[in-house]
């Protein structure tokens, strides 16, 4: 049990200690307010740079810029909250809203087609303070086509400090805008665009029917009404995690509107999002963006039910577990380690027989002493009987040394055929080797022997040309004649 905290903890009107008490959540925004003001001041005071171009108004606006810092409540839990992301926040009511300020910016993301809701943003009915800070309204299509790459989708973050999606695309938007949004403060806040579901003859509320050719959408007044509601509420990012922030208010807040504020979160993260209430809550705290977390609630036990606690003796338990699991070596040596072992454990054996053979002995001499007296017979049966339980015992021991030596013997069995086998596959190696040789020699030799008979054969026909050459001479110098004569 922790040592009980008279500052932290203190009992409410209710006795219940599953409270926040609002004096200390008032001296800890009071403190965390005067020391972020204290900041400001000091490093007004301290730069050295001094920007000449600056007005009186640029003053004023840096002013303001450090006044509208925010203010965040760190809520740790025993256990996490969810088991899985979501994409979707949730939202609690604050009785003073964050974004109330005229100067916030809005952009509405719509589905398609975006201009109903552009019409109806600019009807006549609805309220012109709303409308003139919504200064962009733009369909999931457009989105997609015109934000494609990381400089479009960082200037559209810088120019609008509050971004609306209706509640039938907020959840195509991860992959369209990416980390660039999701990894900061403005992710888009989900909001619901739809006409209210009107009661029927039994008093039902009925959905409207749905149209083919474009989204249904709510008249003007309940799309402002919508619009402010969820401008005045904290989102609530969850994750599985045992630490959830959720902003609550800014700089320039007084410390009874962040006590009143952080009443308003706590209470909605116990009914509506933490697993067992007050139970699973470990600790509550406030902090600025530079700031140390200051401590507002902090509980006793560190634990949900009584049988998260363990014994003394589970501890021990487990204790002696993780050290054993620390002296095992790694699987990645298994080899190396149970040959080490099998030796290690041939010892222990050997020292285990020789031990209990030294035990039997002197047994048998103590009983073959303490039987002297008992005649010839006596001793010889106790000697008997210690001789066979001698044998028996070296029997029991020697048979897995047996094993062993069988299982050796059966490994260099299989070292000697594996090794015959192996001079088997080089001798037939071999063989195919001198066949193939021996078949080249083959063809090489009727290649020449071919090559051989067409010279023969080109020198036949050679002089068989010759001789009908001359044949033809002859004949022709006969004819001559014949014509000359």
């Amino acid at each position: 049990m922790a040592p009980e905290s008279t500052i932290l903890k203190t009992k409410t009107t209710s006795d219940s200690p599953y409270q926040l008490d609002q004096s200390q959540t008032l001296k800890a925004s009071s403190a965390l307010l005067n020391h972020i003001k204290t900041l400001a001041k000091s490093k007004e005071a301290t730069s050295s740079t001094q920007n000449l171009l600056a007005s009186n108004d640029d003053s004023s606006d840096d002013a303001t810029s450090t006044n509208t810092e925010p203010l965040w409540l760190i809520l740790t839990t025993k256990k996490h909250i969810i088991d899985k992301k979501r994409l979707k926040p949730g939202k609690i009511p604050l009785p003073h809203s964050i974004n109330q300020s005229p100067n916030v910016t809005i952009c509405l993301i719509t589905p398609d087609p975006q201009r109903p809701f552009k019409d109806t943003i600019s009807h006549p009915s609805f309220p012109t303070s709303l409308s003139s800070r919504i200064t962009r309204v733009i369909g999931i299509s457009k989105l997609k086509a015109r934000y494609k790459s990381f400089e479009s989708r960082r200037q559209l973050l810088s120019e609008h400090d509050v971004f609306l999606a209706d509640d039938r695309v907020i959840l195509l938007l991860p992959r369209l805008l990416g980390k660039i949004f999701y990894g900061g403060s403005k992710r888009p806040i989900p909001i619901s665009l739809e006409p209210y579901k009107q009661k029927d003859a039994s008093g039902k509320r009925v959905a409207a029917p749905k149209s083919s050719e474009s989204k249904s959408i709510a008249p003007p007044l309940q799309v402002a009404k919508e619009i402010e509601r969820t401008l005045s509420c904290a989102q609530v990012h969850l994750s599985p995690a045992a630490t959830t922030s959720v902003r609550v208010g800014l700089a320039n807040f007084s410390p009874s509107q962040v006590a009143e504020n952080v009443a308003a979160v706590v209470s909605g993260m116990v009914e509506k999002f933490v697993t067992k209430g007050w139970r699973n809550i470990r600790s509550v705290h406030i902090k600025g963006p530079n700031t140390m977390a200051l401590p507002i609630w902090l509980a006793d036990e560190l634990w949900v039910d009584e049988e998260d606690v363990l014994e003394k003796e589970e501890e021990a338990r487990m204790a002696i577990e993780m050290k054993s699991q620390k002296g095992r070596k790694r699987k990645g040596r298994e080899g190396e380690d149970e040959e080490g072992g099998k030796v290690k454990e041939s010892r222990l054996a050997d020292e285990g027989v020789g031990k209990e053979v030294v035990e039997r002995k002197e047994k048998s001499r103590k009983q073959k002493r303490e039987g002297e007296g008992d005649g010839e017979g006596g001793r010889a049966k106790k000697a008997r009987l210690a001789d066979d339980e001698m044998e028996e015992t070296v029997e029991k021991k020697e048979k897995p040394r047996k094993q062993r030596g069988e299982g050796e013997k059966d490994e260099e069995i299989k070292v000697k055929k594996a090794s015959l086998a192996d001079v088997r596959i080089g001798k037939e190696v071999k063989e195919k080797k001198e066949k193939s040789r021996k078949l080249k020699r083959d063809r090489e030799q009727d290649e020449g022997s071919k090559a051989k008979k067409s010279k023969s054969t080109d020198e036949g026909m050679g002089k068989e040309m010759a001789e009908r050459r001359e044949k033809l001479r002859q004949q022709k110098r006969e004819a001559r004649g014949m014509i000359v004569d």
